[in-house]
């Protein structure tokens, strides 16, 4: 079979090459599944170059964490699937259900010493996978284990949100887009910043309320206290991580909610914490979710008839361009690649 790997000790997408490997065959309870599209996300950009908790990719490693594709073959104890259903496989491995892992005890697919998903064939877990909804393609399928997740845990799991709360997301990258979707499906008021006036105007066909271009307004958070009368806002989907955590603190309003996500704009900076005691407000750390919460996400998905979206789709063989495009910023909600 065709593969993608990233070589052992990449720092840069240089390190992302091409290779042939025997067919996988599935044992026990896997099952082997032909993929049929991956997405990448920021994670797998860092991965990449060597920048993942500062950490180079240890061995020869296949990338991308997001994936789905059509079962043609199941060990002999497989029960949850047979030969011909249509699958994504879960961000984290044998995480079902419940809180979160101890540190150390759970796997995530795509990162150093554990493949992930640009190859034409995987083996999973049976544990590890579900099914998709009838109405979405392989592509948008694609796109949801990990940034969709991310949103949906974000704000509906951990942030119970409720009709008339206010969401502000940050950027209009996968995690972004999917959690106006959800917002916005939830009865709920959305502002969103971006540097460009043309994904704002996108954004604002999704359903988006309040537009901040944040190059314009650099103190953004001034301008989401006015949009909201001074109160700030219920929830913020908050992936620049330090580099904007401090604004975030401003923006927030009382007893309001704040997932932190990502580390868009920089691991580095300064932020006033009375800003988040005075307002009883919660800073919640946010590490995409378990299959028990995709499961859900996807219940909800087909009720609202809620589709990803997606930006762009590259060929198998344009990987190494899929890379460029999403590092560039340059994308609009998901990239994805076709296998």
């Amino acid at each position: 079979m065709k593969a993608w790997i990233i070589r052992k000790g990449s720092t840069s997408l240089d390190g992302l090459q091409p290779i042939e490997r025997p067919d996988p065959a599935p044992a026990g309870r896997e099952i082997l599944v032909r993929m049929q599209a991956a997405s990448i996300n920021y994670r797998d950009q860092v991965i990449a170059t060597g920048r993942y908790f500062n950490q180079e990719v240890a061995v020869d490693t296949v990338p991308l964490s997001d994936g789905a594709g059509e079962v043609v073959a199941a060990g002999p104890e497989v029960r949850r699937f047979r030969t011909g259903d249509r699958i994504l496989g879960t961000f984290f491995r044998d995480w079902i259900d419940g809180p979160p892992p101890a540190v150390g005890r759970v796997t995530a697919l795509g990162q150093s010493g554990v493949d992930g998903v640009l190859a034409e064939h995987v083996v999973f877990h049976e544990d590890n996978a579900v099914r998709i909804p009838g109405y979405l393609s392989f592509e948008e399928a694609a796109c949801l284990p990990c940034a969709a997740l991310t949103a949906w845990n974000s704000l509906v799991t951990q942030g119970r949100i409720r009709q008339g709360q206010s969401v502000l997301t940050l950027g209009t990258g996968g995690v972004s887009i999917a959690a106006l979707q959800f917002a916005k499906a939830n009865g709920a008021r959305v502002i969103i910043t971006s540097s460009s006036d043309a994904k704002l105007e996108k954004a604002r066909g999704l359903g988006a309320d309040e537009l901040i271009n944040y190059v314009r307004t650099p103190e953004w958070d001034r301008a989401v206290l006015e949009v909201t009368g001074g109160k700030g806002v219920d929830h913020i989907i908050e992936v620049g991580g330090l580099g904007t955590l401090a604004r975030s603190f401003q923006a927030i309003g009382v007893g309001g909610k704040i997932a932190l996500i990502g580390f868009l704009a920089g691991q580095e900076g300064e932020y006033a914490t009375r800003n988040l005691m005075g307002k009883w407000a919660r800073l919640q750390g946010i590490m995409v979710g378990n299959r028990t919460m995709l499961e859900e996400m996807l219940g909800a998905m087909e009720v609202n008839a809620i589709r990803p979206v997606i930006d762009r789709v590259f060929d198998f063989n344009e990987a190494p361009e899929a890379y460029r495009h999403e590092f560039a910023g340059r994308h609009f909600g998901k990239v994805v690649i076709a296998i």
